[in-house]
């Protein structure tokens, strides 16, 4: 029995001392002696491994004893190698110095060009989304009185209730405000700027053949008031 505690004392022993080597370093520029943030240090052979920090320091835990081949890389810099025999006669942390690579990398020439020409804006082709046929009928057969339900399921735009009262209602484009939008009816502006909600209270939806939405600066064409 006391054989068997023996063994199983010295068993202990040799897994507490396989597990206390501590390997610390510090990685600088072997021209400048700055620290080399994010060098990768690994013990190869096995699993273990870190990465410098912002300082250039390096903690590698339990070790196993013997010679370990410690390697060093970054970029840009020469892979090092250090062999050490563990435990270290001395717990101070090494310092290690990186070579830069010694050659420099050119990457391939890029070259950009483009062509300008200049072109009034009523000359640019437009993007215009149209709402017309089934699904205009679709909506205002679902709320004949109110363009909003028409208006609303468009990509890009808003309507926003401004008064409970009257029900005015103003139409956001793209994130802008209801005054930046211009509703026209047949070629003829309605209101507009902060007054643009009554311009919704004129448009009878079952009256409607189509509805044209213009995006962007090509709506300055229409008017002042067309910003979104």
């Amino acid at each position: 029995m006391k054989k068997m505690m023996l063994a199983m004392a010295l068993l202990l022993f040799t897994v507490s001392a396989f597990a206390q080597n501590t390997y610390k370093a510090t990685v600088k520029d072997a021209k400048t002696n700055q620290p080399l943030t994010g060098t990768t240090v690994k013990i190869l052979g096995t699993t273990l491994g870190t990465v410098a920090d912002s300082l250039g320091n390096v903690t590698i835990s339990n070790v196993p004893n013997g010679k370990q081949v410690i390697q060093f890389s970054y970029v840009g810099y020469q892979v090092k190698t250090d062999t050490l025999t563990f435990p270290l006669s001395s717990g101070n942390a090494s310092q290690v110095l990186l070579e830069p690579s010694g050659h420099d990398e050119d990457l391939g020439e890029v070259m950009i060009s483009a062509t300008r020409s200049s072109r009034t804006i009523d000359n640019i082709p437009t993007r215009v989304e149209v709402i017309a046929g089934e699904e205009l009928d679709e909506k205002a057969n679902m709320k004949p009185g109110d363009i909003r339900l028409l208006l609303a399921e468009s990509t890009g735009i808003q309507t926003q209730q401004t008064s409970a009262t009257s029900g005015n209602s103003s139409i956001r484009i793209q994130g802008l405000d209801g005054k930046y939008t211009q509703i026209i009816r047949d070629g003829f502006p309605l209101y507009s700027g902060f007054s643009g909600g009554l311009g919704l209270l004129q448009i009878a939806p079952l009256d409607l053949q189509q509805v044209e939405v213009i995006k962007g600066s090509s709506s300055t064409l229409y008017g002042g008031g067309a910003i979104a």
